[in-house]
């Protein structure tokens, strides 16, 4: 039995989840909020509140997740790792099911599920977590294994695959990039990182050569050379940013909204904030994010168990990476690629599975008594290290006192 000192609730960092939450209601609403000409006022009115409403519904739902995955002992998310990953696997391929996947702007990543839909790629990313997490903290005697770094790689590229089908380019990097933190985090030599970084460039170059992709990347370069056509949604993004100014233009007075910001409740809800709130509302936003990326450091730092030590790294990862991603592309710092604000954003699957990854970290932050189920000591796994490396010496023909 391995305990660890019992602590309260991490406040921090449910006040910085809170908080965005708020910020993601009240500019939900504000980019939705466009009167439309000729419609009545009465029309016009239950049409502003219908996204409101919905996504309202989603935030409750999500944080009755949030409550149920926080009553949840770690060790019995260890024993459905497997499970889970292979049920996400299911529904992700489900989506190209007939009447059952829905395509929307030519991409098939979407499940009918009535009266909404759901994005498995989601779960994927959670489910993803959890089963690195019970495999690294499995194999952590074996860290310099070559097969504790290919079983992990060979799960994520078969995922990675599916996705890039659908196609989801900016979801199969974002789980390489998690799954590449996590490999890090947990001890995998750097050379094994490098070796598949650079096998993975002539994939990587044949999928940006597809016309629509590399037409993005020509874009990122220079958005103004094609200001009407390609560059258009990044074009009206930084005017966004640049008509906030410091202190913004007031919120709900944003021009770029009214039918010049392409997907201003999702993708580009930062350009909105960045417009209404200026460059001080935006850099709260920034230091709230910042906020659950130190908190999140810091539960992982405190946990003695490996399981547990990679879950919050791998939650804190992929919650800090989405918002960086999503940062950069409304910048013009990365390419465009649609991938929504964590907390903040419109969209129901992207927010019910962060409030699941909160629910899970605000349960490791207290710090309860964990029992360790097939977990080795750290003692034991520092002498079985010992054991090999004196092993690999032998064979190298190295002597050994």
């Amino acid at each position: 039995m391995l305990q660890e000192n019992r602590n309260t609730m991490d406040i921090w960092l449910l006040f910085s989840v809170l908080a965005l939450s708020a910020i993601g209601v009240v500019m939900v609403y504000s980019s939705t909020s466009v009167p439309r000409i000729g419609d009545t006022e009465e029309l016009n009115t239950k049409i502003n509140l219908f996204y409101l409403k919905k996504h309202l519904i989603t935030l409750l739902l999500s944080m009755v997740f949030m409550m149920i995955l926080y009553r949840i002992k770690p060790a019995k998310l260890k024993a459905v790792a497997y499970p889970l990953l292979a049920v996400s696997l299911l529904l992700l391929l489900a989506v190209f099911v007939p009447h059952l996947g829905v395509k929307i702007n030519g991409a098939k990543r979407w499940l009918r599920l009535w009266p909404s839909t759901f994005q498995p790629s989601e779960l994927v990313k959670f489910s993803m977590i959890l089963f690195l997490a019970k495999y690294l903290s499995d194999t952590e005697a074996a860290a310099h294994s070559i097969k504790r770094f290919l079983v992990p790689v060979s799960v994520m590229l078969l995922f990675q695959t599916v996705l890039i089908l659908q196609p989801d380019f900016g979801g199969a990097v974002t789980l390489g990039l998690i799954t590449v933190g996590m490999l890090y985090i947990a001890g995998t030599p750097i050379r094994y990182l490098l070796s598949l970084l650079i096998a993975l460039i002539p994939v990587t170059v044949v999928l940006l050569m597809q016309p629509y992709r590399l037409k993005r990347i020509i874009v990122f370069l220079d958005p103004w050379s094609d200001p009407q056509g390609s560059g258009f949604q990044l074009v009206q993004s930084l005017i966004a940013l640049g008509r906030g100014g410091l202190m913004g233009v007031g919120l709900g007075n944003s021009q770029q909204k009214l039918n010049f910001l392409p997907e201003a409740n999702t993708d580009f809800i930062f350009s909105l904030i960045g417009e209404e709130l200026g460059f001080l509302g935006a850099t709260v936003v920034i230091g709230l994010f910042f906020l659950l990326f130190l908190r999140g450091v810091k539960i992982a730092s405190e946990r003695s168990l490996p399981f547990s030590r990679y879950l919050a790294m791998g939650f804190t990862l992929m919650l800090t990476l989405q918002a960086l991603i999503n940062f950069g592309v409304v910048s013009g710092l990365l390419p465009t690629k649609g991938l929504p604000l964590p907390f903040i954003s419109y969209g129901g699957s992207s927010l019910l599975v962060n409030f699941m990854a909160v629910g899970i970290l605000l349960r490791l932050s207290t710090g309860e008594p964990e029992q360790a189920v097939n977990v080795l000591t750290t003692d034991m796994i520092m002498r079985k290290r010992a054991r090999l490396k004196i092993k690999r010496m032998r064979h190298r023909g190295v002597a050994v006192s």
